[in-house]
């Protein structure tokens, strides 16, 4: 049995992870959080220790692995916002812990090299959740492709990769509005797509940006084997009426070679799988996660060119302003409709 810690218990994402370290055999001992909204933690792990306040949290981790022996943390699992994920992986490994992040476990590509020194210095190792490469329909299309490009090095596939999930005004307000912190709509709901994606079709050889804006973005990508078109937005606007019609809040769509590849389901206990994985020392750790960082690095550096060339259909709905004065966020330059108008 292994202890754990935990930080941002607070969060939409950590009953997953409780979950996990629970149905894994294991226990939480610590969790920290500056909300003190986390009764959720009784139906894990009512006596770990909990913080409000980072520092005391730190000291009763360290102490725990100095003075007492069998409660020393071996794992600190990070459900903080994107920008703290940094710190807190090089807070689990000075504190002599390995670190399971939640993605991305950055926000910049110069960041991987600086923890990949400080995991060979410290000996423990970064691990990222990563759960579509665990999910059995991606397992199955990474195989299918695999045997496809073995008879055909040369084979390119057509893909077109669309994600909607609504959000209310709170997003904006919240550290996920803010691209500083949460790395955009692209990183925050879309890098765990685009690992899947360079994971099954191979590394980018080009990435266009066609729209980025507060609550979408869009984008081109080829990869080895494929060429992606893509639109990801928390904008329930964009819906598809069907979707509407259903009431659903969200609709998710992948479509390869004009085929409907689905995998709605089978997401509940991939958490779980992933922390049985990197407790046989099977986890994804920085190499994997470089593609998928660079990817989404690259693309909010790039100026979107609006509905031109290969783009997503779904970017016709959108009006996308292309360059803002960051001192006068009242004047920008739109391109009219993505649709050309």
């Amino acid at each position: 049995m292994k202890n754990f810690a935990l930080i941002g218990v607070g969060g939409y994402i950590a009953p997953r992870h409780m979950k996990a370290i629970k149905d894994t055999g294991n226990v939480l001992v610590a969790a920290v959080d500056k909300s003190d909204s986390v009764g959720i933690m009784d139906s894990y792990f009512p006596g770990a220790s909990f913080f409000t306040e980072f520092e005391r949290f730190d000291r009763h981790v360290e102490k725990l692995s100095r003075e007492d022996a069998g409660r020393e943390v071996h794992y600190v699992s990070i459900c903080s916002p994107n920008y703290l994920h940094d710190a807190h992986i090089r807070f689990a490994l000075r504190t002599r812990a390995h670190a399971i992040c939640e993605k991305p476990v950055v926000l910049n590509p110069w960041n991987i090299a600086a923890l990949a020194e400080i995991e060979a210095e410290s000996g423990y190792r970064v691990n990222t959740i990563l759960q579509l490469r665990l999910h059995p329909s991606i397992v199955a299309l990474k195989k299918s492709v695999d045997e496809q490009v073995k008879k055909d090095p040369r084979k390119m596939y057509d893909v077109d990769l669309t994600y909607l999930t609504s959000r209310g005004c709170w997003y904006h307000i919240s550290w996920k509005g803010d691209d500083q912190k949460s790395g955009g709509v692209v990183t925050n709901i879309g890098v765990h797509f685009f690992d899947m994606l360079a994971y099954i079709f191979g590394p980018v050889k080009e990435n266009i940006a066609h729209i980025r804006n507060g609550d979408t973005a869009a984008g081109y990508l080829e990869l080895e084997h494929a060429r992606v078109r893509w639109f990801l937005s928390v904008n329930g606007a964009y819906l598809p009426a069907a979707a509407e019609k259903e009431g659903k809040t969200t609709y998710r769509a992948i479509n390869v070679d004009g085929e409907a590849f689905e995998f709605s389901g089978g997401f509940t206990d991939l958490h779980t799988e992933s922390y049985r994985q990197i407790l046989a020392g099977r986890g994804f750790g920085l190499d994997q996660v470089r593609e998928s960082i660079r990817i989404v690095h690259t693309f909010r550096q790039m100026s979107p060119l609006g509905a031109k060339g290969e783009f997503h259909p779904f970017c016709t709905k959108v009006e996308q302003p292309l360059v803002t004065d960051p001192y006068r966020p009242e004047k920008a330059t739109f391109a009219g409709t993505a649709g050309g108008a």
